[in-house]
C-alpha cells in the first residue's frame, strides 16, 4: 500500500516527505504570485504564457531546495541590497547577508537554467 501512496504522489506531482524529511514546497499561493509576477516582468520580451510557465516552473524548483521562511529572508536581502543610504549599508557591510544573497541568486540561478529562463531584459 505504501509503495502505491508513492507512486501515486509521483504520478500526481504531489509533496510527499521522504525518509521523515518535512516537504519544503510550502510557500504560500500569494507569494507564488507575487513571484511569478516579477519573474514574467523582468523577461517583457517573451510571451506572457511561455514565462508564466517558466517562472512557475522556476518558483517550483526554489520550493524543492529552500522553505518558505527562508526564501523570505533570502530574497528579502536581495531586494533590500537596493537600499541607499545607511539602512542599505547595513546589509551591504553584512558577511552573513552577502552570503545569503550570493546563496539566493546561486539558486535562483540554477532553477533558471533549469526551466530554460534567459537572463532578465533591461527595461
Amino acid at each position: 500500500m505504501k509503495k502505491t501512496v508513492r507512486l501515486l504522489c509521483c504520478l500526481l506531482g504531489l509533496p510527499m516527505a521522504v525518509h521523515g524529511a518535512p516537504h519544503a514546497n510550502d510557500f504560500p499561493t500569494v507569494d507564488r504570485v507575487l513571484y511569478v509576477q516579477e519573474c514574467i516582468a523582468a523577461h517583457p520580451d517573451a510571451g506572457n504564457f511561455e514565462m508564466t510557465n517558466k517562472c512557475s516552473c522556476a518558483l517550483d524548483a526554489l520550493a524543492r531546495e529552500i522553505r518558505y521562511s527562508e526564501y523570505v529572508d533570502l530574497s528579502t536581502a536581495a531586494k533590500a541590497t537596493t537600499i541607499g543610504g545607511e539602512r542599505g549599508g547595513y546589509i551591504r557591510d553584512s558577511e552573513k547577508l552577502q552570503a545569503d544573497i550570493k546563496r539566493y541568486k546561486a539558486l535562483q540561478a540554477k532553477a533558471n537554467k533549469g526551466c530554460f529562463i534567459g537572463p532578465a531584459t533591461a527595461r
